[in-house]
C-alpha cells in the first residue's frame, strides 16, 4: 500500500510538473507574439511621425540621440528595480522561506521576464523555482508574488495621486483612473470584501480558479502585516520616480533640454500613461501606453511630434524590452533548478 501510494503522489507530481511546463510554453508562445505585436505597435509610430514630420526629420532626430543620456535612463531603470529587492526579501523572510542573498535576487530578478504577461500574473513562476529550491510549497510563496505586485501598482496610484495636483490637467481621468487601480488592493488587502464577493460569484465555474487562489492567497497573506506593506511603500514610491527620471533623460538624449521644473510633469505622464495602460489589462499595456505615451507628451511639454514618436519608442525599450531581457538574463540561470 505505501509503495503503491508512493507511486500515486509520484505520478500526481508528474502530471503537476507537465501541466506548469505546458503553461511555461504557451507563456513563451505569447511572448514570440508579444514582441511582434510591439515593434508592430513601433512600426505604427514611426510611420505617424514621418506622416506629421517628415522622413528626414524623424531619422535625424533618432541618429542624433546621446547615448550617455540613454544609458543613464536604463541605468535608472534598473535602480528603479534593484531597490525594490529589499520588499522582496522582506516578504520571504516573514513567509519564513529561507534563501541566500545572491540566489534571491536572481529569482527576484527572473520574475520580470513575465511582465508582459496579463496582469504579469505569470511572475508566479518564481514559485516554482523556490519550490524546487526550498521545498516550499507555491501556497506558501504565492502572498509574496502577490503582494509585491500589488504594492508597486498602489507606489503608482501614491505618486500619481501627488502629481495630479502640480500638473493640475487631466483631473477627472486622473481621478477615476486611480480609484480603478485602489479596487483591487481593497479586495486584497482587506478579507471580508473578498469573501463578500465569493459568496455572489461563487457558483461561476470561470471564477473558481481565481477563489482559490484568493483562499490559498488569504491563508498566508496574515503573515505579511501592516508594518511589511508601509514598508514596501517607503521602496517602491522612490521605484516610480526614477521610472519618471529615467523618461526625462530619454527626452535630453534626443536634444530636448527641459528644465528640472518640468520634472513632476514628465513623471505625471510616465505614471498615467501607464495607469491607463494597466487598467485595460492588456499584456505589457502594449499600445495603450505607447498611444497615452503621445498624447500626453504631446499636450504636456513642449516637444514637436517627431520627437515624441522618438521618445516613446526609446522610452519603451527601456523600460519593457530591457527590463524583459534582465528578466530573461535571470531566468536562465533558475532552469537548472527545475530539472
Amino acid at each position: 500500500m505505501a509503495t503503491g501510494a508512493l507511486d500515486l503522489k509520484t505520478i500526481q507530481k508528474m502530471q503537476k510538473e507537465t501541466q506548469f511546463r505546458e503553461r511555461i510554453r504557451k507563456i513563451r508562445y505569447s511572448i514570440f507574439l508579444l514582441i511582434a505585436f510591439s515593434f508592430a505597435v513601433f512600426l505604427v509610430i514611426a510611420v505617424l511621425a514621418v506622416l506629421n514630420e517628415g522622413l528626414n526629420a524623424f531619422v535625424n532626430s533618432i541618429l542624433r540621440i546621446d547615448w550617455w543620456y540613454f544609458g543613464a535612463a536604463l541605468l535608472a531603470v534598473f535602480a528603479s528595480y534593484a531597490i525594490r529587492f529589499p520588499k522582496w526579501q522582506m516578504y520571504l523572510n516573514k513567509l519564513k522561506v529561507r534563501l541566500n542573498l545572491k540566489t534571491s535576487f536572481i529569482i527576484y530578478m527572473s520574475m520580470y521576464s513575465m511582465d508582459i504577461t496579463p496582469g504579469r500574473w505569470g511572475r508566479a513562476v518564481v514559485g516554482f523555482t523556490i519550490n524546487r529550491i526550498t521545498g516550499a510549497k507555491f501556497g506558501r510563496t504565492f502572498p509574496a508574488i502577490v503582494a509585491d505586485n500589488f504594492t508597486d501598482f498602489l507606489g503608482f496610484v501614491i505618486v500619481a495621486a501627488v502629481v495630479v495636483f502640480f500638473v493640475n490637467k487631466y483631473v477627472l481621468i486622473s481621478v477615476i483612473l486611480i480609484v480603478l487601480m485602489l479596487i483591487p488592493f481593497v479586495f486584497l488587502y482587506m478579507e471580508r470584501p473578498f469573501k463578500y464577493l465569493k459568496s455572489k460569484l461563487d457558483k461561476i465555474k470561470k471564477l473558481e480558479s481565481f477563489f482559490s487562489v484568493g483562499l490559498m492567497y488569504f491563508r498566508r497573506k496574515r503573515m505579511l502585516d501592516r508594518n511589511a506593506y508601509i514598508f514596501s511603500l517607503i521602496v517602491t514610491i522612490p521605484s516610480v520616480i526614477l521610472i519618471g527620471l529615467a523618461l526625462y533623460f530619454v527626452i535630453l538624449g534626443f536634444g530636448v533640454h527641459l528644465s528640472p521644473v518640468y520634472l513632476p510633469t514628465i513623471i505625471f505622464v510616465y505614471c498615467f500613461s501607464t495607469m491607463l495602460g494597466m487598467v485595460t489589462g492588456v499584456p505589457g499595456t502594449l499600445g495603450v501606453t505607447d498611444a497615452a505615451l503621445l498624447t500626453y507628451m504631446t499636450a504636456l511639454l513642449p516637444i514637436d511630434f517627431g520627437l515624441v514618436a522618438g521618445i516613446t519608442i526609446m522610452f519603451r525599450i527601456a523600460t519593457v524590452w530591457f527590463v524583459e531581457l534582465l528578466g530573461f538574463g535571470s531566468l536562465i540561470p533558475t532552469f537548472k533548478y527545475w530539472k
